[in-house]
């Protein structure tokens, strides 16, 4: 596909098998946030079986707010991060014949690093001394883009199906009723504008250049398996 299509998967939402077949990556959970070894297992040969590209989706160590409250670590600190549970993801990977192929920070590491500098480039860096030819998947147009390209790094501009936009490019926080998009029709709509023109339409109206390489949807996501299906068949409808 000319466009990536992405998932937040290992997350032990029970839906797993049934999305991989219609993505392209999967940014699997290193027990962080979410998961454990069983389900990375799992979900590392149900991206082998459908030759799905997989990811380290690190997170902040808090299981018990899913990764989705920020937390005030030193950038060095970060790096530990990151680097923990990438040795955790490739440990398992070492028990298959295939290579980790991106890393993709999630829920609250994800924000902060589109927002803060000195965040993105702990992540980064994390990524580059790890293994260079690893992809940095990160907000399009933000921090985790600019600081990974710094460094010489692959990037895969990310959007999202499936939440909505603030007039600086951000996401609209979680905490606000708008966050979420559950309809299908405007799920289509924003995902086509987002592809063919390369813009988003914020909460407000306005209209914010935007470059898409990769599309994600949320594994935990109310109607993440009928989002996966219907940005697939655009996908492929438009190739």
């Amino acid at each position: 596909m000319r466009i990536d299509i992405n998932c937040d998967l290992g997350e032990g939402m029970g839906n797993d098998k049934e999305i991989i077949p219609f993505i392209t990556s999967a940014n699997i959970a290193c027990g962080y946030h979410a998961g454990d070894t069983d389900t990375m297992w799992a979900t590392i040969e149900y991206c082998i079986t459908n030759k799905v590209a997989i990811g380290a989706h690190p997170s902040f160590l808090d299981r018990a707010n899913f990764g989705r409250t920020e937390l005030q670590l030193a950038p060095d600190e970060i790096y530990e991060l990151v680097i923990q549970q990438l040795i955790i993801i490739d440990e398992l990977l070492s028990s298959f014949e295939t290579l980790l192929r991106h890393v993709k920070p999630h829920g609250a590491l994800y924000n902060l690093s589109a927002k803060n500098a000195d965040t993105a480039h702990a992540i980064a860096k994390a990524v580059k001394n790890y293994n260079s030819n690893l992809v940095l998947v990160g907000l399009s147009g933000s921090h985790s883009i600019s600081e990974a390209k710094k460094l010489g790094l692959q990037t895969a501009s990310e959007v999202f199906a499936d939440r909505t936009y603030q007039d600086n490019g951000l996401l609209t926080p979680r905490t606000a009723g708008n966050a979420l998009i559950t309809d299908m029709d405007q799920m289509t709509a924003q995902v086509l504008q987002m592809v063919n023109e390369g813009t988003v339409t914020s909460v407000s109206g306005k209209k914010i250049p935007i470059t898409t390489e990769t599309i994600c949807i949320h594994g935990d996501g109310k109607f993440s398996l009928e989002f996966a299906k219907a940005i697939h068949h655009i996908l492929t409808q438009s190739e």
